[in-house]
């Protein structure tokens, strides 16, 4: 594990600061993970340690020892845990069903009656901080292909994902549009699953692995120049492919290469493609960076650089906006008051940056900060948006699609 207990890791974990253990931070657990190893300590003592870290990964960048932590922390969950985890088919019913419950006025019903309050585990919350949603024929159909605008700078393959086509497929559709606008050809490669990132953190290795391995194959035969996603914590485990195939070389092969044509969206737009024609936008912003994008990505810069670009937008900083924001997949369902705790400090940076806009490059942050400005009394005043949709609203070129 090459752990030199140096405790570089602890001002960077959230769980740490906020609980103050030992046992809860990245150098704690990594003891634990040993001891229990060695055969000094029973498993269980590892439990609620590891189930309580969000899996931001936030330790990494700041360990001198380059000691990749995420990957002890899912191996070591695949020996703890069970988990129940997203069905895409399941994921997308469930995002058409939401539709139609508010297409049939049963949302305003339910929100006008208090019957929200009274769902179990803090459900109603997150069933009132949802936006509106998209009727399901908006969603993109996979192998479908979408003209570059003007001169073409390359073929890209967009990953949907499962969070994203249930509940934000708009932003989806504003994803290919700004690519196709940027230049790019845009193809949904057919047989295009899960990214088995939930999967693959819940400790499901071999469930993981198939999906990988479906989505290897499906994005090779796109015969595209790269594979593109805009979220953070897909993107970040469509590059971690090689690891969760590196006890198989042929698919560990596959897997690099396939790795080095993985971009997130605002990545790309920067580095490969055309000016986007931007109108402007009298507002002033804050960005949130996504956990994953950051901290395994190592994308930074890009997002804030596509933001800047936008006339008469004012890009301001938040205070530890590279802190994440308690979302963390289902964490904040199975752990609502740490999550809440680290939300709600959240809220406080944003309300101090006087932005009427935060933007995001991940779905479940910007669902998570949707509730923070809900929960902090910031509706009306201030708005949470994917990066995606930021730009798509003020850009003057964006093709139609069927």
């Amino acid at each position: 594990m090459n752990c030199m207990r140096c405790g570089f890791c602890l001002p960077a974990c959230p769980t740490y600061r906020h609980l103050g253990r030992e046992t809860h931070s990245p150098r704690g657990r990594i003891a634990l993970v040993k001891a229990v190893a060695d055969g000094q300590l029973a498993a269980e003592s590892l439990t609620l340690p590891i189930d309580l870290c969000l899996g931001c990964r936030a330790c990494e960048p700041v360990c001198p020892a380059g000691v990749a932590y995420g990957h002890i922390l899912e191996e070591t969950r695949a020996h703890l845990f069970e988990r129940v985890v997203p069905n895409v088919r399941l994921l997308r019913w469930l995002g058409g069903l939401l539709w139609f419950y508010e297409k049939l006025g049963l949302r305003r019903l339910a929100r006008a009656t208090g019957i929200l309050a009274r769902l179990p585990g803090h459900l109603g919350e997150f069933e009132a901080a949802l936006t509106d949603f998209a009727p399901p024929t908006e969603r993109l159909p996979q192998g479908a292909v979408y003209p570059a605008v003007g001169e073409q700078r390359g073929r890209v393959a967009f990953l949907t994902g499962c969070v994203a086509e249930a509940l934000l497929h708009r932003t989806n559709r504003r994803t290919v549009q700004l690519l196709c606008a940027a230049g790019f050809e845009v193809v949904l490669p057919k047989g295009q699953t899960c990214c088995g990132a939930l999967h693959a953190h819940a400790g499901d290795a071999a469930t993981a692995r198939r999906l990988a391995k479906e989505n290897i194959a499906a994005f090779e035969a796109s015969g595209a120049d790269w594979y593109v996603s805009n979220a953070g914590g897909c993107g970040a485990q469509l590059r971690e492919y090689p690891h969760l195939l590196r006890e198989e070389p042929d698919w560990h092969a596959r897997a690099e290469k396939f790795a080095a044509r993985v971009r997130d969206v605002a990545e790309l737009l920067v580095a490969h493609g055309a000016p986007l024609p931007f109108r402007a936008l009298d507002a002033r912003v804050t960005y949130q960076d996504s956990c994953h994008l950051l901290n395994v990505q190592k994308v930074k810069a890009q997002p804030r650089a596509l933001l800047r670009r936008v006339p008469g937008l004012e890009l301001v900083e938040m205070a530890e906006c590279d802190r994440c924001c308690g979302s963390a997949g289902s964490y904040s369902l199975r752990h609502f008051d740490t999550s809440m705790k680290l939300l709600d400090e959240k809220m406080a940076h944003l309300r101090r940056t006087g932005a009427t806009i935060i933007t995001t490059g991940n779905p479940g942050c910007l669902l998570q900060l949707r509730l923070g400005i809900q929960r902090a009394g910031l509706t009306g005043r201030v708005r949470a948006e994917h990066t995606v949709d930021l730009l798509a609203e003020v850009c003057e070129q964006l093709p139609r699609l069927p």
